[in-house]
């Protein structure tokens, strides 16, 4: 098998040039081809001899992995299926239109291992993690490479439990010899995975987005298992230790469930946890799932709790759901191919 180059630096692709008896500006002239030119191809990469693109090619390859399929939904939001090199399994990228903006939710790993309970992802357990190469190609193989103005690493996976290869991957999107973005224009989402999570925030200047949903200790464990590992406390006092008054921002997703976490109780405990962090809550519908019991809570319940927020201080958005009918929602990814547990 070949080795992909996709996901390299610069430094690294000059050490192959040079192992492979080829100039070492040779390796700024594959960065430009692969991030720039958007080559799917060594032999597209024209400005570099036809000998020496031949040798590159015996043992490289760029590494784009082309979506195996694509779902187009009512509100125009697209589910692109990628297949996942060595694996059975696919992972899943969603594109969300909204105007001039174009967003790429990204996934990060082949399943997930946090096993949160009312999340498609987490029920169909953890197959293994995506390489670099198989993160920028969620960028690279959509329709709308061209036009994507934003990204969110929401989609499958906890982005850091994969923490080196999506801390590459937001090295080639923000780096001038990459893709160029600003910081600002990509949010990583976490459940407070500390360790790696104080490596994002002294490495990164994208914004963050962590995922709450709900303010006590105990009710959280019981749909999320992992906050026994780094309880919210414990990530809130590291976020805290953070300034996010300046050009990054952290928010809090909140996924609102009817009966369990929408009562006035969760909203003035919520409250008082983010209580002098600059920060945004962002209340999520719930996406019905397969044999699962909860329900999502009632407009009314969520407009209510949304204005107990805002009085007590907190800037506070409902999310519109999108791509609800082809389970390209938040919550609903699993890859078309695999099926929960329970359907085995």
């Amino acid at each position: 098998m070949r080795t992909r180059l996709l996901g390299m630096s610069p430094a690294r692709l000059k050490e192959i040039a040079l192992e492979n008896g080829l100039p070492s500006f040779t390796g700024n002239q594959i960065a430009r081809w692969m991030y720039k030119g958007r080559a799917r191809s060594i032999d597209d990469m024209t400005n570099i001899s036809k000998e020496g693109r031949a040798r590159l090619a015996e043992n490289y390859e760029v590494g784009i992995a082309g979506p195996s399929e694509v779902q187009t939904s009512r509100d125009g939001t697209r589910k692109y299926l990628f297949p996942v090199p060595g694996s059975d399994r696919a992972v899943e990228a969603v594109m969300i239109p909204d105007g001039d903006r174009k967003t790429l939710c990204v996934s990060s790993q082949n399943g997930c291992r946090m096993g949160c309970r009312f999340c498609m992802t987490g029920r169909g357990g953890y197959h293994g993690q995506l390489q670099v190469a198989d993160i920028l190609s969620q960028f690279l193989a959509v329709e709308e490479a061209g036009e994507l103005t934003n990204a969110v690493f929401m989609g499958m996976g906890e982005p850091l439990d994969n923490w080196d290869n999506v801390n590459a991957a937001l090295e080639v999107l923000t780096s001038d010899w990459g893709f160029g973005w600003s910081p600002k224009r990509i949010t990583v989402s976490t459940i407070g995975v500390i360790p790696s999570l104080k490596n994002f925030l002294d490495g990164s200047r994208c914004h963050l987005a962590v995922s709450l949903h709900s303010p006590f200790a105990d009710e959280r464990a019981s749909i999320m298992p992992m906050q026994k590992a780094w309880p919210l406390n414990d990530v809130l006092d590291l976020v805290k230790s953070y300034d996010f008054t300046g050009q990054r921002r952290v928010s809090f997703e909140y996924t609102m469930f009817s009966g369990l976490n929408d009562s006035p109780r969760h909203a003035d405990a919520l409250a008082s946890l983010l209580k002098g962090l600059e920060c945004r809550v962002n209340l999520i519908r719930f996406h019905k799932i397969p044999d699962f019991p909860w329900s999502t809570s009632a407009p009314e319940r969520m407009e209510a709790f949304k204005e107990r927020l805002e009085h007590q201080g907190i800037t506070v958005t409902i999310r519109a759901s999108r791509g609800e009918d082809i389970l390209a929602a938040c919550g609903l990814l699993a890859g078309s191919r695999n099926k929960l547990p329970e359907e085995r």
